[in-house]
């Protein structure tokens, strides 16, 4: 896939995403994401902020979190919501929609892979049906793989990935995880999937 694909790609998951949230009631917003500790709220000010970082503010909020990436990025997200209503982030991710930037250090898929994990991270809580096409899946979930930022490697090492809605398939451990492609890309990014996979 060439970088052009993958920024229309991205694109479409901004506002499909974007779409999905205009029905989410207020109680929704407060309600725990995937992502540990953030709200929904959160999540969603988190994906606005990749359109703005530049080198200069990405060093501002990892010195502020004492050198701490992941405090960063949350104390980021938590400023930003904040800031902003659920309205006027909602706002922001369609603005931002077709927006190139990308954090300091991230690849060209990374922002694909951002986009659909967290539109995860904010509907499997909710118990809202929010899924991409599987073929848009893909890429990024042989990108996750192999990237050494999400920790796949280690995690999944053993173990065999095969889709059940999609021909595709990774490894060849002995022990087997079979599951829509989307929840093997919540796998490989770390997070916990128990509907849905069979191991």
């Amino acid at each position: 896939m060439d970088r052009v694909q993958i920024q229309e790609q991205v694109r479409d998951e901004r506002l499909a995403l974007a779409d999905f949230l205009e029905g989410l009631s207020e109680h929704e917003w407060r309600r725990p994401s995937l992502c540990a500790g953030w709200t929904v709220h959160e999540v969603l000010a988190h994906l606005t902020l990749s359109n703005r970082d530049t080198v200069r503010s990405v060093l501002v909020d990892v010195i502020r979190a004492r050198g701490n990436w992941d405090r960063a990025n949350a104390d980021a997200a938590r400023r930003q919501a904040v800031r902003y209503t659920p309205t006027e982030l909602i706002a922001l991710l369609r603005a931002g929609a077709d927006c190139h930037r990308r954090s300091p250090g991230a690849g060209a898929l990374d922002p694909l892979v951002d986009i659909i994990v967290h539109g995860q991270d904010i509907a499997r809580p909710l118990g809202r049906d929010y899924r991409p096409p599987a073929e848009r899946v893909v890429a990024p979930l042989d990108y996750a793989l192999g990237s050494m930022f999400y920790g796949a490697k280690k995690r999944l090492r053993g173990k065999r990935l095969i889709a059940t809605d999609a021909r595709w398939s990774h490894g060849d451990g002995p022990e087997e995880v079979r599951a829509p492609v989307v929840d093997l890309l919540l796998i490989a990014t770390g997070r916990e999937v128990s509907t849905g996979v069979q191991a």
